[in-house]
């Protein structure tokens, strides 16, 4: 039988769900042992011969543009592929970390994909303030993800009360584009998808059922459509807890953290590791209180605890 190109718009273990160009979706597997299809990714599918079931099979992943994952010392998570950038978002409460920001920015740049920041509960006015403060770093840092990259990006929503005003706001931001949506529990992701795509719980109850009823748990991550034309897509994605970067390399780091490249070439030694080296660039731009800078002493903090972490021995 012909060999069709698809989208891959959920999957889970070994199985994905593909949709075809007429926007028809159906349940594929892999051929083979193993599944390397993720949300996300291109592929060639092909129909059941007549009287075999309804279930496709996926004969080739087509190759991607980006991937997106993070890695710890036991397993590799990825989250989407072929996306245009990463919408991260969260809240003035609960407080978010900023460590996990730093880290899902990190992996962003990593993988060339623009990030875009968005800080919810813009009603909760003191919260929101002290919240927004701590984002001025990211608010006047120079982006290298991408050509057209300046900044990153930090929406304010308030996404429980404003509605069709973030819709607007957002939709300035995600039209035409692929975005992939991280934000850790209490964030509102949910309510931001559902505000996008109304029909996102049922699409996810659909899916979570054929794939049950193929003896398969729910999906974790799933492909939205915003528009009827399909032109522009929400990737929702699972809360995480940690989010390692073990697939980067410490001397990564620099170059992808912009605050900290901006002035990572311009250091006495090429190898520096802008920790502890005379001559360096980075350490003086480091704002202290005796010294203003352009570098947040809470990012050079992160820059530090990151390039130990990734220096370490794996321990298994």
């Amino acid at each position: 039988m012909t060999r069709q190109e698809g989208l891959v718009v959920a999957s889970h273990g070994r199985h994905c769900v593909v949709e075809s160009a007429d926007g028809t979706r159906r349940i594929c597997h892999p051929r083979g042992k193993k599944s390397q299809a993720v949300v996300g990714d291109r592929v060639l599918w092909q129909p059941p011969p007549p009287g075999q079931g309804e279930e496709g099979t996926v004969e080739k992943v087509l190759e991607r543009r980006n991937l997106f994952y993070r890695q710890d010392e036991i397993r590799t998570k990825s989250f989407a592929a072929n996306i245009d950038q990463v919408l991260v978002l969260i809240a003035a409460e609960p407080v978010f970390s900023e460590s996990q920001l730093a880290r899902a920015l990190i992996a962003a740049e990593a993988a060339g994909i623009a990030p875009l920041i968005a800080l919810n509960k813009s009603d909760l006015v003191e919260p929101f303030a002290r919240a927004w403060q701590r984002l001025l770093p990211y608010r006047h840092m120079a982006g290298n993800a991408g050509p057209d990259s300046r900044h990153y990006g930090v929406l304010p929503l308030s996404l429980a009360q404003s509605g069709e005003v973030d819709r607007v706001a957002l939709m300035q931001h995600l039209e035409g584009k692929a975005t992939l949506v991280l934000g850790p529990s209490g964030s509102g992701k949910s309510t931001l998808i559902n505000l996008l795509v109304p029909g996102a719980a049922a699409q996810t109850g659909e899916i979570s059922q054929a794939l049950n009823s193929g003896k398969h748990t729910t999906t974790s991550t799933a492909w939205y459509w915003v528009d009827a034309a399909r032109t522009t897509a929400l990737i929702d994605s699972p809360g995480f807890q940690e989010f390692g970067l073990r697939h980067l390399a410490p001397t990564d780091l620099a170059r992808c953290m912009p605050d900290i490249g901006a002035h990572a070439g311009e250091c006495k030694f090429y190898n520096c590791t802008h920790l502890h080296e005379p001559g360096c660039a980075v350490q003086d731009q480091v704002d202290t209180e005796g010294s203003p800078g352009t570098i947040s002493a809470n990012r050079y903090r992160i820059y530090g605890e990151l390039f130990a972490e990734l220096s370490e021995a794996p321990r298994y």
